[in-house]
């Protein structure tokens, strides 16, 4: 009886540490909450409802790129390729998701089939940047960082090159506009909470990547194949897993969702592309992973943290008339603004507590 619930107990807890939702969990709940009331504060009673609903769903909708980054490191780093070109990944892909969709809609193309081969257009372009550093580090073997720096400072370069030249002193063409809104049935309806339920495709399909990496690392040969090359490469490779392909594999997979993420800026968000609009969000996933201790349960949890006080920002200027004078200085986008770079910053420097990386995570791979 005793080793049957000594088994039974270390089950449980190895499900919690595979899901990672003991962790940090608690504690990100309590700082979304107390961001929430920190929104609501001064609000008159008429607006707590609208104030809060409004939170809730900017939250939601400003933490998908970051969702979709956290995951793009989770599949790269997993297999053992650091990816620190996240950034470069997505602003390529809101660049050219962009562009593809203008230029389809000129040609013809209905306005909700521009944006549909745009959201692929940028899809398509996060794989090939991060073939490219696949490439770099897995073939030729350059070291890792190096590899990603080159990308994010390549991809900076031609969307600014190409921006200039294509729409020079504001001459773009009419976008096709944004994705729009999808209600859920029956949840859409509820108080308050309906407006969670109310979102654009790319936002509803990050959220549903969480649990499908979940599912895809921890309960499949695949997620098996993945995890024992980025833990020990050679030990892998001598039970007949192609370290190589795997991967290649994970970092064109990776590059895919950050394209994605990079497409919620120009096709979900605004219809617009501006330089260097990603504004470091790739850097804030990258953080949201660690945070997370690569896990996709545990990073998302760390991305609603970072949107969280991204959506506790966009509120306090909507809603500023509702605050009181004492509290006038929350009213500051530099005050506020900060508060998801500090968050990085406290995660990078191992802050938040000890995190495990894979084990042969940035180490290049000598068959």
């Amino acid at each position: 009886m005793t080793a049957q619930t000594s088994t039974a107990g270390n089950r449980l807890r190895s499900i919690l540490r595979v899901a990672d939702l003991g962790r940090f969990g608690m504690i990100i709940l309590l700082i979304i909450v107390l961001m929430g009331v920190v929104a609501l504060v001064g609000a008159k009673e008429n607006r707590v409802e609208v104030i809060l609903a409004s939170f809730l769903a900017t939250l939601f909708s400003v933490a998908t790129p970051l969702t979709l980054g956290a995951l793009s490191g989770i599949y790269c780093e997993r297999a053992g390729v650091v990816n620190i070109a996240i950034e470069g990944l997505m602003l390529g892909a809101a660049f050219f998701g962009f562009l593809a969709s203008i230029y389809l809609k000129q040609a013809g193309v209905s306005d909700q089939a521009s944006l549909w081969l745009g959201v692929a257009a940028a899809v398509l372009t996060g794989a090939l940047f991060a073939l490219l550093h696949a490439v770099l580090s897995i073939t030729f073997k350059v070291d890792q960082i190096i590899s990603g720096t080159v990308i994010n400072i390549l991809a900076i370069g031609i969307t600014g090159y190409l921006n200039r030249q294509l729409f020079f002193q504001g001459q773009v063409p009419h976008a096709p506009g944004v994705l729009p809104v999808i209600h859920i049935p029956f949840l859409a309806d509820l108080p308050v909470f309906g407006k969670i339920f109310q979102q654009q495709p790319i936002a509803i399909t990050a959220v549903l990547l969480v649990a499908v990496t979940h599912f895809v690392l921890f309960y499949t040969p695949w997620g098996l194949h993945t995890r024992a090359v980025g833990e020990h490469p050679k030990a892998a490779d001598t039970v007949g897993i192609n370290v190589y392909f795997v991967r290649y594999a994970n970092v064109l997979i990776g590059g895919m969702i950050a394209g994605l993420g990079g497409a919620y800026f120009t096709l979900e968000s605004v219809p617009s592309f501006e330089p260097l609009m990603t504004n470091g969000r790739g850097f804030i996933s990258l953080a949201a992973m660690i945070f997370g201790n690569w896990s996709p349960f545990g990073a998302w949890a760390a991305t609603l943290l970072f949107g969280a006080a991204q959506a506790l920002q966009i509120n306090l200027q909507y809603y500023s008339t509702s605050i009181p004078e004492s509290l006038d200085f929350l009213k500051k986008s530099q005050i506020v603004g900060m508060i998801p770079y500090i968050l990085t910053m406290f995660a990078l420097t191992g802050i938040v507590g000890r995190t495990t990386p894979p084990v042969a995570d940035g180490q290049a791979y000598e068959k």
